[in-house]
């Protein structure tokens, strides 16, 4: 929780004892409780889509691989950066085979990473692959309709 967070959950902590005349401790402790079952309940549904990610990416990499090199003008897989490689994998496996995560987010959500991880180079190399990408893949769902 950020600073940011716990002003938001002091206000509420003030409120409700303020409404209930509860023991500030009392009020303070039932919120922690709540708070402590609800990162647990995010934990493990984080833990499991990263997993998914994971082995999704992973079982899925040669079709993946495939429709990726198609927008590598001039580069390979293997000539590619460890990283972008591996953003462009991931991003790849959510666009062709996640249908409930908006391509948009999975585009946006790569850029990030690039930023975070890659070369300075990286977000727009991997927005111009990725944007390729996904014309085909919206031009093979409209022929499939």
């Amino acid at each position: 929780m950020n600073r940011h967070q716990s002003r938001e959950k002091a206000v509420q902590v003030l409120f409700s004892i303020d409404m209930t005349q509860a023991a500030p401790e009392d009020v303070l402790a039932n919120l922690l409780e709540e708070e402590e079952n609800e990162q647990a309940e995010n934990q493990e549904r984080n833990t499991e889509f990263l997993t998914e990610l994971v082995k999704g990416t992973v079982m899925h990499q040669a079709d993946i691989d495939s429709n990726i090199s198609k927008y590598l003008r001039g580069w390979t897989m293997g000539r590619l950066a460890n990283v972008d490689r591996a953003i462009l994998r991931l991003a790849g496996y959510e666009m062709m085979h996640r249908n409930d995560i908006p391509t948009k987010v999975t585009l946006n959500e790569a850029i990030e990473l690039a930023k975070l991880y890659g070369t300075d180079d990286s977000p727009k190399f991997i927005n111009g692959v990725l944007s390729s990408l996904v014309k085909d893949l919206e031009k093979s769902e409209q022929k499939g309709q």
